[in-house]
């Protein structure tokens, strides 16, 4: 066995057992209230209110700023639709039932978590010209990345290759805007 093939072992053993925990921990209420409402802002009407209000309130940069979040998100979504279709890694939820969430997936894969490369995409993108929403963002970002773990949707690898993918994506987007934003 090669070491690349060891860690990947180690890796889905690991991811494995936790979603063996997740699945059958009866998890307090406000935490499964969390987790549903963070998982359900995920799905995109949390960004695009944040991308009005930026384009309404957000001073001279918020059109970089908006096309910085914008570009690194569509990116995110065309990477991780192949990237999913190229590994076909099962979800947690279609091993394992769930013991309380009955979310049905968007689709059938799990690597790596849309969710989370979107959701780190836009909220890096947008704390690099807004500094003093980073924190606000980075936590709606990982209760994000946070909630398709513990709905069943996604493995742990899942969101880690989602947050630091949507993060590149965005640290990317954000250079590229303001390269052509000084040439203008």
């Amino acid at each position: 066995m090669t070491r690349a093939n060891a860690m990947l072992s180690y890796i889905d053993r690991r991811d494995h057992t936790l979603m063996r925990r997740v699945n059958r921990w009866h998890a307090p209420r406000w935490i499964r209230v969390w987790m549903i409402c963070a998982t359900r802002g995920g799905d995109g009407w949390l960004w695009y209110i944040m991308g009005a209000v930026i384009l309404l309130a957000g001073g001279d940069r918020r059109f970089m700023a908006a096309g910085a979040g914008a570009l690194a998100a569509g990116l995110g979504v065309a990477i991780f639709l192949r990237i999913k279709k190229a590994t076909g890694r099962k979800r947690p939820c279609a091993l394992e039932p769930h013991c309380w969430a009955t979310l049905l997936p968007p689709d059938q894969f799990s690597f790596p978590s849309g969710h989370t490369i979107t959701a780190f995409a836009v909220s890096v993108a947008l704390s690099r010209f807004y500094p003093e929403l980073a924190t606000g963002l980075l936590f709606c970002a990982v209760s994000i990345a946070a909630s398709r773990i513990l709905l069943g949707m996604h493995f742990l690898s899942d969101v880690l290759a989602g947050a630091a993918i949507g993060t590149a994506l965005a640290c990317a987007s954000v250079w590229l805007v303001e390269a052509i934003g000084y040439q203008l």
